[in-house]
């Protein structure tokens, strides 16, 4: 209750009571009715001390507080002021320690101690819980989501608009847990805009094209760098795991054409890539068929200088045996001619003894046809 509500029982009209359960002493000097003095006047500080240390003396023995007691006393609150400076740190977490509001060092996870308080004092940061950032859109009521057009909408190299809503996922540099507490205000709406401000940047050197169909895994790993690169100049002690592309449409004016030419562009590809399929199926086969004739050409060119060789070879040697008998090395050849020549001929050999005396028959048409019937 207020220091001056009657507390009487009287309703109200008893004496005023005083923060220590007593009626306020009037100023020295005044009577207890005089004018000197008054009710709501606040209690001597002097006065306070001495009721203060009647109560200790109440717990002594003899009515009072010996030195040797009194250091006892001082010092069973000095242990257990001192006892309060213990503190546990989570599993995900990092203890920060301040002596007089001054940062002196950090604490990893488990039992740690600290000067107590107030002169000591500790943060606790969830180094491993990870935290994510929507830019573009925000969770509206239920499951469906809430378009922000003033942070998607963004300007590209070709001078076109694209709509890019993307997520950042990040969580506090166990490294530099110091950096968070201390060197930012809004950590979130630091990460947001640096986020942003980086998708802006790579989105204007893109082609819109290419953010559509092949640049997104290039766009999310360079917003990533350049946003962790930014942060790490603030010294913000963040550290950016991950950036996602939600989506990348063109603006909803234009997104029917938009739609025809990434059509277009993937039967272009497709194209492409059977035409590929085809070169590597028949530039094989021509490379085969090629060297397959490479091999018979050589072959044959083998085969000719052989047989060439042979019979050179074979002219030396004969004329080597016809300077040493030429009667016998003409009619040599002169057989083997006649035995070239006549092997495939028609050949009827007559005996000069048969027919003397006699006129022979021979019906050599009949021998000829049964030759030929044969």
């Amino acid at each position: 209750m207020p220091w001056n509500t009657p507390n009487d029982g009287n309703g109200g009209k008893g004496p005023v009571q005083g923060p220590w359960g007593q009626t306020p002493r009037p100023p020295s000097g005044g009577g207890g009715g005089g004018g000197g003095g008054s009710g709501n006047e606040p209690p001597n500080f002097d006065d306070v001390l001495q009721r203060l240390a009647g109560a200790l003396r109440g717990f002594a023995p003899h009515g009072g507080i010996s030195g040797p007691g009194m250091a006892l006393l001082v010092l069973v609150g000095l242990l257990l002021w001192s006892l309060t400076g213990f503190y546990t740190v989570g599993a995900n977490e990092v203890g920060l320690n301040l002596h007089f509001g001054r940062y002196v060092g950090k604490t990893e996870p488990g039992l740690n101690y600290n000067w107590p308080y107030p002169a000591g004092s500790v943060i606790k940061l969830p180094v491993t819980d990870r935290n994510s950032i929507d830019i573009g859109e925000r969770a509206g009521r239920g499951s469906a989501a809430v378009d922000v057009p003033s942070e998607s909408l963004m300007l590209t190299g070709d001078e076109n608009i694209a709509d890019v809503k993307f997520r950042v996922i990040w969580q506090i540099d166990p490294a530099h847990p110091e950096d968070y507490a201390f060197n930012l205000a809004n950590r979130e709406g630091t990460v947001k805009a640096v986020a942003e401000s980086s998708m802006r940047e790579i989105v204007g050197k893109s082609e819109i094209q290419k953010l559509l169909t092949v640049d997104r895994t290039r766009v999310e790993q360079q917003a990533q760098d350049l946003t962790q690169a930014t942060l790490n100049q603030y010294k913000a002690g963040i550290l950016i795991l991950q950036v996602q592309l939600l989506s990348v449409d063109p603006p909803q004016q234009v997104i029917a054409a938009f739609k025809d030419v990434t059509a277009a562009q993937q039967d272009m590809q497709r194209l492409q890539n059977e035409a590929d399929a085809y070169r590597n199926k028949v530039v094989p086969e021509a490379r085969g068929a090629a060297a397959a004739i490479v091999q018979a050409a050589k072959a044959y060119r083998e085969q000719t200088v052989a047989q060439a060789t042979g019979e050179a070879s074979r002219f030396s040697q004969i004329d080597t045996q016809f300077k040493l008998a030429p009667d016998l090395t003409r009619q040599r050849l002169y057989l083997e001619t006649m035995e070239t020549v006549l092997e495939g001929a028609k050949k009827i050999i007559i005996d000069p003894s048969i027919g003397k005396g006699a006129v022979p028959y021979l019906p050599l048409n009949q021998m000829f046809n049964s030759g030929a019937a044969k």
